[in-house]
């Protein structure tokens, strides 16, 4: 259900605006991101499970209030985020 430890730090190498960076607006939803492809890949095979479902729900929430946020602050990082992830069409 989660991600590897060398997927994380791979994501907050990657979207890390500074040295060191786990903090980030930018970290934060590209790691919820993952973990949010993750678990619906586990829903394709385990429809019933509603336990998980309320915390993909709750990651969801999660990641639009991030987004949110970063909108709010700057603009252009939102959107250079979004198209980096590919999680608005």
């Amino acid at each position: 259900m989660s991600i590897t430890a060398e997927e994380k730090s791979r994501l907050m190498t990657e979207y890390a605006t500074k040295e060191g960076d786990t903090g980030s607006p930018e970290v934060q939803v590209a790691i919820l991101t993952s973990r949010i492809s993750t678990l619906t890949e586990h829903f394709k095979s385990h429809k019933k499970d509603n336990h998980s479902r309320r915390g993909l729900l709750m990651m969801v929430a999660q990641r639009r209030k991030l987004l949110d946020y970063l909108k709010a602050k700057d603009e252009g990082r939102y959107q250079s985020l979004i198209k980096r992830l590919g999680i608005r069409r």
